[in-house]
């Protein structure tokens, strides 16, 4: 059988971290601070604030994505936020309740976990509607909208691919992102169900907090118990770069799957050389700009949907080259 490492990379892969301010007010120590995007054209201004989880290219990528949508659209200035590891809460927290200070009409937010909720439900208490980008907080109900990616769907998307490139009643191994974060959780659901009747065991699963460091020593730990494994999936991006580390060290990138989810730059390089075979793709430039166009909706009082998916794609040595990389 032709050896394939197959990425489908992690997003919202590093999960959030330590925030740390907007444009104008008094960042944290480890948070970084943006200043504001101004659309031009209009004597009123609508203030709106957008909080993401850390420092990679999913989030920059958002991130730009915001502030050129910011830029172009007459009345609005956009202060961003960002945290700098997969559990500060208390980061977006002291991060919410400096914009809501500020006098943000809205923010939108790719959430750490719902520990950010009492923050997000004073923030609502004083007129600011709330957007989830990314990610859900299923049993929160005062959110205005959640635009992010179907990551029920996209686990489907690598559990089918898993199932194609796997030998029949092969075995499996999981890199778990952040367990307990939904969107987290429902890229492996979704992959176990599309496995289906193929007979592929999971044989192992390993948390990783979505961190590549992480994601080398758990795939390490993982070879170790299971030598022979067919084939490892990643439900984020970095760990899944770590894995492949680990994977090489072990000798066994010519005869084992790997699969991972985000499609990151350095993920879309791994395929394009052929050490990966595949990635779940996400598109964060249509979260960034579909969310902060929804959020204005919403501050504007305009009937705005519920969920919105911005899509999910599988990419390979086929298609990489459509991806950058």
């Amino acid at each position: 059988m032709r050896t394939r490492i197959v990425a489908v990379a992690a997003t919202i892969a590093l999960a959030a971290a330590t925030l740390a301010g907007c444009s104008s007010s008094k960042p944290s120590s480890s948070a970084s601070a943006t200043p504001a995007a101004t659309g031009t054209g209009s004597s009123q201004t609508v203030r709106l604030g957008l909080i993401m989880k850390f420092p990679v290219d999913f989030y920059l990528t958002m991130k730009a994505s915001a502030q050129k949508w910011a830029a172009s659209t007459p009345g609005v200035s956009l202060s961003t936020g960002t945290g700098q590891s997969a559990t500060d809460d208390q980061g977006e927290i002291n991060l919410i309740q400096s914009m809501v200070t500020q006098g943000v009409k809205g923010i939108a937010i790719t959430p750490t976990s719902p520990a950010v909720i009492p923050a997000l439900n004073d923030a609502v208490a004083k007129g600011v509607k709330v957007v989830l980008i990314d990610n859900d907080l299923p049993t929160w109900s005062k959110k205005s909208s959640v635009v992010s990616t179907d990551n029920l769907k996209g686990g489907r998307l690598a559990g089918a691919y898993i199932a194609q490139h796997l030998k029949k009643g092969g075995t499996l191994a999981v890199l778990q992102g952040v367990p307990g974060v939904p969107a987290l959780d429902d890229r492996v659901k979704g992959m176990e169900q599309a496995l289906g009747s193929s007979g592929i065991k999971v044989v192992a699963m390993a948390p990783t907090d979505c961190d590549q460091n992480k994601g080398v020593n758990a795939t390490a730990d993982l070879l170790s118990a299971h030598p022979n494994v067919d084939g490892i999936y990643g439900a984020c991006g970095p760990p899944t770069l770590g894995a492949i580390q680990s994977i090489q060290k072990a000798h066994r990138g010519g005869n084992l799957v790997l699969v991972g989810f985000d499609a990151l730059p350095d993920e879309i390089k791994q395929i394009k050389a052929g050490h990966e075979t595949a990635s779940v793709a996400q598109f964060p430039a249509k979260m960034g700009e579909m969310g902060m166009a929804t959020l204005l909706k919403a501050v504007q009082g305009q009937a705005v949907q519920p969920k919105i998916d911005t899509g999910t794609e599988v990419v390979t040595q086929a298609n990489a080259s459509q991806f950058g990389g």
